[in-house]
């Protein structure tokens, strides 16, 4: 008699959890902690509160992620200013082509000396670039 009056399970629904949380408790905050907390919670790039929580009460390991806006901004202020020198670099090529396509060789030689002087500067201003990003990257980058 007792079998028939137990509950019976139906194979549809989700499964019950093995050891399913059901103790729960209540902080209050005021309002310079939980922004404290906030802000806590915004750089542990966690998407639950509640396992924030935990993970800060039984000490294990928070992940947290700060970005710099200012590095970010360099490092896309580098890669777009080398690929204009690449773009300079294919720019010269054609020059060189069209100098002796278009000129007699005498006159294609001046303006290649010409230009010989302005790629020498750019190679100068190259040097400095990878300079001080060597520098920016020993200082800011490598922590």
């Amino acid at each position: 008699m007792n079998d028939n009056n137990k509950k019976q399970f139906k194979k549809t629904g989700r499964r019950p959890k093995k050891d399913p949380a059901t103790i729960r408790y209540t902080i209050s905050l005021n309002e310079q902690e939980h922004a404290r907390f906030l802000a806590l919670f915004d750089k542990s790039d966690m998407q639950v509160k509640a396992h924030f929580i935990t993970s800060c009460i039984f000490d294990k390991t928070i992940k947290t992620i700060q970005i710099d806006k200012g590095t970010v901004d360099f490092y896309m202020r580098l890669t777009s200013f080398h690929s204009q020198f690449r773009s300079i670099g294919v720019n010269y090529n054609q020059i060189v082509k069209l100098l002796y396509k278009n000129f007699s060789e005498k006159k294609a030689a001046a303006f290649l000396y010409k230009l010989e002087k302005q790629t020498a500067e750019m190679a100068m201003l190259c040097q400095k670039i990878i300079q001080i990003s060597e520098e920016f990257e020993a200082k800011h980058l490598k922590k």
